[in-house]
C-alpha cells in the first residue's frame, strides 16, 4: 500500500493521493509511504522515483545496519524500530531528497503512524518540510524504545524482590531471559545512537542543521536509554552473583552440617564396629552390664563432640 502527504502554498495538505496526481502537481513538499508494498509497488522505488539501484537494493534484501548513504540528488538512511512484542528490530528506509521524502517498510509500523498523524494535525503548514517529517520518524521511533526499556526494568525488580515466590532455578532462567532482551536492544540502539551522530555532524543534510537542536534532542535521548540498558544489564549481572552467591552458601551450609554428622557418628560407628566383631575371647562381651556402658560412652562420646562444635560456632 502506498500513501501519499503533498503539501503546497495555493491549496494546502492534501492526503491519499495518487502516484499520478502526485506526479501533476507542484508541491512544495511530499510524503511517499510504501507500507508492506506489493511487487508492482516496489519497482515504483526505481522507475518513478529513480532511486539508486543499491539503495533500492537494500531496502529488498535483509536487516540493514542503521546507516546513512548519499547519492547523487538524494541521501538513504536505514532507521531501525523495535516492536514492542517480539523485541525485533523492523527496518525503516527513509529516502530524503529535495522538497520529498521516501518511507519504505515491509512491516506495519507504529511510529510511522504517530508520525502521520502530527505531521497531518499540524495547523502550521508552511513550517512543515521533509526535514520535519524526517525528525518526526525518528522522534517517534525513538520514543518507542522507552517503554520497552521500562517494562523489562520492571521484570528486574520483581526478580530481586522476588514478589512471585519462584525458586532459584526460575529466576535465574528470567534473569538471563531479561539479560538476552537488553542485549537485543544494545544491539539496536548503539548503532542508531551513531546514526544520529553521523546525521548531527554531516554537510549533506542541509535541513538537519536548520533543526539542529531538534535533532540532537533525539541523540540525547539514545544517549539516555542506552545508559538506562548498560545500567540494567548492570543490575542483572549483580543479582546473578547475588543469587549464585547465596546458593553458594546454602550449599556450604548443607555440607557444613553433613561433615558436623558425618564426624559425630565416626566413633560411634567404629565403637559399635569393634564390638561387633565375633571373637570369642572378647573379655567386654561377657560384662554384665558391658551394653549399657558401651550405650553410655557413645552417648556421651556424641554430646561431648556436639558441644565442641558449638562452642567452635558450627551450629551459628
Amino acid at each position: 500500500m502506498i500513501e501519499v502527504l503533498a503539501y503546497s502554498r495555493e491549496s494546502g495538505l492534501h492526503d491519499n493521493l495518487s502516484i499520478e496526481e502526485l506526479s501533476s502537481g507542484d508541491w512544495d513538499w511530499y510524503w511517499v509511504d510504501f507500507n508492506q508494498p506489493s511487487e508492482g509497488e516496489v519497482t515504483l522505488l526505481e522507475k518513478t522515483f529513480e532511486f539508486h539501484p543499491l539503495a533500492v537494493e537494500d531496502c529488498l534484501h535483509g536487516l540493514q545496519r542503521p546507516k546513512l548513504d548519499y547519492y547523487d540528488d538524494h541521501s538513504f538512511i536505514v532507521v531501525h524500530s523495535i516492536n514492542p512484542q517480539t523485541l525485533e528490530r523492523e527496518e525503516i528506509n527513509v529516502f530524503l531528497g529535495h522538497c520529498s521524502i521516501v518511507t519504505f517498510h515491509k512491516e506495519k509500523n507504529e511510529p510511522l503512524e504517530q508520525a502521520k498523524r502530527i505531521v497531518k494535525g499540524n495547523k502550521q503548514h508552511e513550517d512543515v518540510d521533509e526535514y520535519y517529517v524526517f525528525h518526526q520518524i525518528l522522534d517517534k521511533v525513538v520514543d518507542h524504545y522507552f517503554p520497552i526499556i521500562y517494562k523489562i526494568e520492571d521484570h528486574i525488580n520483581e526478580i530481586e524482590d522476588n514478589t512471585k515466590d519462584l525458586s532459584m532455578e526460575r529466576l535465574l532462567e528470567e534473569l538471563f531471559d531479561r539479560r538476552s532482551e537488553l542485549l537485543t536492544l544494545r544491539q539496536t540502539i548503539h548503532p542508531m545512537r551513531d546514526l544520529l551522530y553521523r546525521i548531527l555532524n554531516t554537510r549533506h543534510l542541509d535541513g538537519v542543521f536548520d533543526r539542529r537542536e531538534y535533532f540532537a534532542d533525539i541523540h540525547d535521548h539514545l544517549i539516555k536509554v542506552a545508559d538506562m540498558v548498560a545500567s540494567n544489564r548492570e543490575m542483572t549481572q549483580d543479582i546473578r552473583d547475588s543469587y549464585l552467591s547465596l546458593n553458594s552458601h546454602e550449599t556450604n551450609r548443607t555440607m557444613q552440617i553433613l561433615t558436623v554428622i558425618s564426624v559425630i557418628f565416626m566413633p560411634l560407628t567404629f565403637i559399635v564396629g569393634v564390638y561387633g566383631m565375633n571373637f570369642a575371647n572378647m573379655p567386654e562381651l561377657q560384662t554384665e552390664y558391658g551394653y549399657f556402658v558401651v550405650w553410655g560412652v557413645m552417648i556421651a562420646v556424641a554430646i561431648a563432640m556436639f558441644i565442641w562444635f558449638r562452642n567452635k560456632g558450627w551450629f551459628d
